[in-house]
């Protein structure tokens, strides 16, 4: 662990999160002169780098050696510091990071910012690699998507468009089903192991078509574009849970422009024949089976009981019943994986022929038990790469799926991103929604978080709690909150 210093509040989030992309391995704090004097005292023998910021330039400090920058008449003063501080760290690490300075979780935005303006391709991978260090590879991803995106949402009925419009606004709409059947090593979602619960579903259940209740009154006369049932694992529920959740859904809501319906089944230790013949008979149009890896030692070390085996099963009878849209999730850098470990997974998948991929890069959370893991392991057991970033795309390549979406994390392992790609046809539109926040998203379910965006662009939130008995408790003000919300 060690310390930055910095002289000046408002800095501190942006500079923690760019330090820790280049010292990955380390707990990195921040001192600024707001901090408690404990802990000052505490972190004042590990402080490494100090930066030292003033109206004119910054002073950098780096295990005592120095660096300084001069801002120039016209300069943007944050951008302009933030490449001197990566320019140092960079040469201090040796080290060059895939996005460069950035750290917002969308990158694409960019893109999408300066395809707005009427950049060509090639201005806005200068911009990416000019302005923020972006490497070649990833600007082009970028721009990819953004273009692909851009497409994919010009019939999208949403508030906050491109310059050039986008029609009568509508909405999405979430509904979180936080149950698993384990909890995995990696996860901070608001889940719960379902053993625990099952008392409590049906009330949970109830809890939630109230919710939607309410918001099919408040919307009537808006354009519901995209349903999206996600969780935790919506396929914890019994086939009977799910019929009675999905009939009210269907009774209270006119899904005749509904683009894509989407439950994200997830876990094959959780999916059936008869829960996926109740998704299919409710003309749900996507669903998930997420296996993050096909090596079954690493399955058993990230606490997923499903075996390889269950998940290709899954995957078969879902084809079996009728399902032309199956997404798979994976991991890249899961404990103990190898190259060799990531290219046979892609291999299987491209056996098994999935009509998407969303291929994630290992996040870090401070709530999930890999932190505990990690000091006891090591982080060098956290193997992401080029190479096996590579092998994924590759795999996408062979089964002629495209990227349509991307977004990213703090604490990636090898500072990598999220892609999910598709088929012609396949692409999750509720995946774009929720990156790009063009659209309203009324979110359903403990812990889930509802954006209403405005006109302008402008965007506001209401959470639900993520306690299941304290959500059931509060039902009706967790719909208050949304009253608020949508008629304030």
């Amino acid at each position: 662990m060690f310390a930055v210093e910095i002289n000046r509040e408002n800095y501190e989030y942006d500079i923690q999160a760019l330090v820790k992309s280049f010292y990955p391995e380390e707990q990195v704090a921040v001192l600024i002169p707001e901090s408690r004097t404990d802990k000052r005292a505490e972190l004042q023998d590990k402080v490494k780098i100090r930066l030292n910021i003033e109206e004119d330039g910054a002073m950098l400090s780096v295990d005592g050696r120095e660096y300084t920058w001069k801002k120039l008449e016209g300069e943007d003063y944050k951008g302009s510091m933030k490449r001197f501080l990566y320019e140092v760290l960079s040469r201090e690490t040796g080290k060059k990071l895939p996005w460069g300075n950035l750290i917002g979780i969308r990158p694409t935005k960019i893109a999408y910012g300066l395809l707005e303006e009427g950049k060509i391709r090639k201005e806005i991978v200068e911009h990416y690699r000019k302005e923020h260090y972006v490497s070649i590879e990833k600007a082009e991803l970028a721009v990819d998507i953004a273009e692909r995106e851009r497409t994919l949402l010009a019939d999208v009925h949403c508030e906050a468009g491109y310059s050039r419009g986008c029609g009568e606004a509508g909405y999405s709409l979430y509904i979180g089903i936080p149950f698993c059947p384990t909890t995995c090593l990696y996860c901070s979602f608001t889940s719960y192991p379902i053993a625990g619960f099952r008392k409590q579903v049906d009330a949970y259940v109830d809890c939630v078509i109230k919710e939607m209740e309410f918001v099919a009154e408040e919307f009537q006369g808006k354009i519901l574009d995209s349903v999206y049932v996600g969780g935790g694992t919506p396929t914890t529920l019994e086939p009977e849970q799910l019929d009675r959740m999905i009939t009210r859904l269907k009774e209270l809501f006119d899904f005749s422009a509904v683009k894509e319906f989407t439950v994200e089944a997830g876990r094959a230790d959780s999916i059936t024949e008869e829960k996926l013949r109740v998704l299919y008979r409710h003309g749900v149009s996507r669903i998930s089976v997420n296996p993050q890896t096909m090596k079954q030692e690493t399955l058993d070390l990230i606490g997923r009981k499903a075996t390889v085996v269950q998940v290709e099963e899954a995957f078969a009878l879902a084809r079996e019943i009728g399902f032309d849209n199956i997404n798979m999730d994976l991991i890249l850098g899961l404990p103990g994986e190898t190259e060799e470990d990531v290219q046979r997974t892609i291999d299987r998948v491209v056996e098994l022929a999935t009509d998407s991929l969303t291929v994630h890069s290992l996040a870090i959370k401070r709530a999930s038990r890999l932190n505990q893991w990690i000091q006891e392991n090591g982080v060098s057991m956290l193997r992401n790469t080029d190479e096996t970033m590579k092998i994924a795309a590759e795999g996408a390549k062979k089964l002629g799926l495209m990227p349509y979406y991307l977004y990213r994390q703090k604490n990636m392992s090898g500072n990598f991103e999220n892609v999910g790609y598709a088929k012609e046809g396949k692409f999750g539109l509720y995946n774009i929604l929720i990156m790009e926040e063009l659209q309203t998203i009324v979110a359903l379910g403990a812990g889930s978080i509802t954006k209403r965006v405005f006109p302008d662009g402008r965007i506001e939130r209401c959470e639900n709690v993520k306690d299941v008995s304290l959500y059931i408790e509060k039902i009706d003000e967790m719909i208050e909150r949304k009253r608020k919300l949508f008629q304030g």
